[in-house]
This record gives structure tokens, C-alpha cells and sequence, in this order.
């Protein structure tokens, strides 16, 4: 049981790097942004894999991340079929592109910490504990 993880691991990590390169030199679509591969899960089955990215400065605007992840989308059968000469598998995942909000929500939370001790440092007697 614990192998077929480590094997699933394994592809998943190795997608992770092989997307990332295919889609910065073989994506030509211009509306593309700088695109962040920031997890591959795969399926215990090696049938589907969910791609989790992140696009660079358009965290907040919902409409053009959702463009990036129609594009990807999109070029998912182009992708799987290079994946396939790259890694040399029986069989290619089926490639799911998700957006990854971790980042943002990461931001976010940072953000209310930093707001929150920047608060009790203005109130005297409060020795930031």
C-alpha cells in the first residue's frame, strides 16, 4: 500500500517539473500568463492527474485565472501526448487543471497577522504576549 503511493508520488513529481517546462516552451498562446505548477496529485489508478497551478499577478482577478485554466485546459490533450515521449509511461494521466488558492489565502492570513500584531503594539502595558 505504502508503495503505491511512493510510486504515485513519484509521477506526480516528475509531471510537476515535465509540465512545467512544456507549458513555459511549447504553450504559445499569447493570453497565457506566467503559470506556476504548484502541485500534481495523481490517482492511485495512474488515470487522471489533477494539476494545481497558480498565475503570476492575477490572484485577485477571477476572470483572466479562469482564462489561464480554459487555455491549459485546452492544451491538456497536447500536453499528456509530450508527457507521454518525456516520461516514457504505459499510460498518461488525463491531465485536470485546478486553481491552487493556497497561495492567496496564505497572503491573506499573513496579512491578518501582521495587522493583528501591528494592533497590539499600539496599545500600551501590552507586552506583545
Amino acid at each position: 500500500m505504502a508503495k503505491d503511493y511512493s510510486r504515485t508520488q513519484r509521477i506526480g513529481d516528475q509531471m510537476q517539473r515535465e509540465l512545467a517546462l512544456l507549458i513555459q516552451r511549447e504553450i504559445k498562446d499569447p493570453r497565457l500568463g506566467l503559470v506556476t505548477i504548484t502541485a500534481v496529485d495523481v490517482s492511485r489508478d495512474l488515470s487522471h492527474a489533477k494539476v494545481f497551478v497558480t498565475v503570476m499577478g492575477q490572484e485577485d482577478n477571477i476572470e483572466k485565472t479562469q482564462l489561464n485554466i480554459d487555455i491549459l485546459q485546452d492544451a491538456a490533450g497536447f500536453l499528456r501526448m509530450q508527457l507521454g515521449k518525456a516520461m516514457k509511461l504505459r499510460s498518461v494521466p488525463q491531465l485536470h487543471f485546478h486553481y491552487d488558492a493556497s497561495i492567496r489565502r496564505g497572503a491573506e492570513l499573513s496579512a491578518l497577522i501582521e495587522r493583528a500584531m501591528a494592533e497590539d503594539r499600539k496599545h500600551p502595558g501590552n507586552d506583545g504576549e
